[in-house]
């Protein structure tokens, strides 16, 4: 839809104007002949998934194709985090307010794409061969960089510690590849998974497109195509990039907001095309090795519904603290700063509003002393749980610097956009007593043979995946895993997973760290008993979903429908001028 906002830079003037490639949806249908048990596993050339879009594609297969017999627990639906593709498809407000509003066109849209994935998998379905392997990206090799250098050294696991100059180590540059074959010894398709944003196109961007992992794909297919595999199908799925970005070129004479880093050329789209060749080459030979492991045994699966707010984390993820908790979501002014892949709060804007956020922060605290109990209580524990970060949004208590009255704030619309758009946001939406991010999100395991697959609606930052995988591995090795792959931006999404280390120093990925400083030890605290109880067997599981997402009615997204914002028609009505003088 035109004029409607790109999703993930959350910049109003990201708009999509054309397309410069189609978006895809490739999905992966594992069945388990001896035990009748299913999974589908899909990757989408989106910026990430929603708890509305994975609601919508489970909505439509019941209807329409029951006997596919899919529901939450056996469909895992991920994205490959391209920061050129549509947006407005959330239920919650704050993910549509970059658009602005939700999208019901591309919403359907999307849905649509992903259900007639599944059926053309289903389809498909035939006797296979599924091996894994893993290879290594050559540390001269240009395809990723840490671009929060100084959050990642402060981790304890960082010995010694990396120089920027060599930030390009501060990573996991490991690509793991699920290869699969028929038995007639044709290449089916390839799913692989490796740690780098997708963003090698700016938030300057207009077009559609999906980017580095796209061209990736693209590539694969293509290659394997020409050698007599027509419909092999390869998904370039993403690991753990939360401080993962594909530019390494410093050019200064771009303007501030667009980021003055770039990829390997001045073109963004044939930096793209090379960050996307280099994976493809990786993935190539990964999958030719003869060092490959036969994934062997059945196929399990679990989901569980976590309330992130309200988690006591275990003392063994939480550095021996027996009151680790998360809290209610917050967004840091750091968030806002944004990062140098796209840039977002000028540096003394974001001065002035952190001093606001700690003088709102010292009242709150004081105004505590003189309340009631249970004020005391919710204060203390806001910034308890919070720590550093400065706060500036609340969103499940749907507050703005401590206000619940977004259009009072004192900062008017004409100053910046964005503004405007909350104002009118909340004008709309502000007496629907839903939060505008989630609290309550699904956790994910699919276990193919020794191999468990993990969704987490979560972006994670190269250490918290390390530990994560490590506790994981501790686990589920009793029930035979040699190997677990991380799978983020599956079924739903809120914000980034940064370690209790790099939270401290509150850079852009420890701003979005919504639930707290001990974020990360509640993500672990829950994935290792969704993990304990898949030792058990099947019948005996008990698995303890603290509460299942709200649901909201059409009435109530259109509240806020798509609308053009006045500076994107008096765009419009200028470029319409210009032809006429033409």
């Amino acid at each position: 839809m035109k004029g409607a906002g790109l999703l993930g830079y959350g910049i109003y003037y990201n708009t999509m104007e054309s397309i410069e490639t189609p978006l895809s949806a490739r999905a992966f249908v594992f069945a388990d002949a001896a035990s009748k048990r299913k999974i589908c596993f899909v990757n989408c050339e989106l910026c990430f998934v929603t708890i509305a879009i994975k609601k919508g594609v489970l909505k439509t297969l019941t209807r329409k194709y029951p006997e596919f017999g899919y529901d939450d627990d056996n469909l895992m639906l991920t994205a490959q985090h391209t920061h050129a593709g549509p947006g407005g498809y959330s239920y919650y407000g704050l993910y549509n307010l970059s658009v602005p509003g939700f999208v019901m066109e591309i919403y359907k849209k999307i849905v649509e794409g992903i259900v007639e994935s599944i059926v053309e998998a289903e389809k498909n379905i035939k006797p296979a061969e599924l091996n894994w392997s893993t290879g290594v990206f050559a540390n001269d090799v240009d395809v990723a960089f840490n671009r929060s250098i100084k959050s990642y050294n402060l981790n304890p696991e960082v010995n010694p510690k990396i120089p920027f100059e060599q930030r390009h180590l501060a990573l996991d540059r490991e690509m793991t590849l699920l290869k699969i074959t028929g038995t007639d010894g044709k290449n089916i398709g390839s799913i692989n998974w490796f740690a780098v944003h997708t963003t090698n196109l700016p938030n300057t961007n207009t077009k559609i497109c999906y980017d580095n992992k796209g061209y990736a794909s693209d590539y694969l297919e293509k290659y394997y195509s020409d050698k007599g595999d027509a419909n092999y199908v390869a998904a370039f799925a993403q690991g753990t990039c939360g401080d993962i970005t594909p530019r390494f070129v410093y050019h200064p004479v771009y303007p501030f907001l667009r980021g003055q880093w770039e990829g390997r050329y001045p073109d963004d789209i044939e930096s793209a095309k090379y960050n996307g060749k280099l994976q493809f080459e990786k993935a190539k030979e990964i999958a030719a090795s003869e060092n490959q492991h036969r994934l062997h045994g059945g196929i399990d699966y679990e989901l569980m519904f976590v309330n992130f707010t309200d988690v006591n984390c275990d003392p063994k993820f939480a550095n021996g603290r027996a009151d680790a908790q998360t809290g209610n979501a917050a967004l840091g002014v750091a968030f806002f700063t944004g990062t140098y892949d796209g840039p977002g709060m000028h540096p003394a804007v974001a001065f002035f509003v952190r001093k606001i956020a700690r003088v709102i922060k010292f009242w709150e605290k004081f105004k505590a002393k003189l309340g009631s109990e249970r004020y005391k209580r919710i204060i203390e524990r806001k910034y308890r749980v919070q720590g550093k970060k400065d706060i500036l949004i609340e969103s499940n208590a749907r507050r703005i610097l401590g206000t619940k009255l977004i259009d009072r704030l004192f900062v008017p619309g004409w100053v910046d956009p964005a503004i405007a758009t909350f104002k009118y946001f909340y004008k709309k939406v502000g007496h629907i007593k839903k939060p505008w991010t989630p609290k309550v999100l699904p956790l994910q395991i699919f276990i193919i043979g020794d191999v468990a697959l993990v969704g987490i609606p979560f972006e994670i930052t190269t250490i918290s995946g390390q530990r994560l995988r490590k506790s994981l591995e501790e686990t589920l090795s009793q029930k035979g895993i040699k190997r677990v792959i991380l799978c983020p931006y599956a079924n739903g999404y809120s914000g980034y997973m940064a370690t209790y280390e790099e939270y401290q120093i509150q850079r852009y990925e420890g701003g979005h760290t919504v639930f707290g400083e001990w974020s990360l030890a509640a993500l672990q605290t829950k994935l290792d008993l969704l993990a304990k109880e898949m030792l058990k067997p099947k019948e005996e599981r008990k698995i303890p979903h603290d509460a299942i997402p709200p649901n909201f009615t059409e009435e109530e997204l259109n509240h806020f429908p798509f609308y053009k914002r006045a500076w994107y028609i008096r765009q419009e009505l200028i470029r319409a001028r210009r032809m006429e003088r033409r």
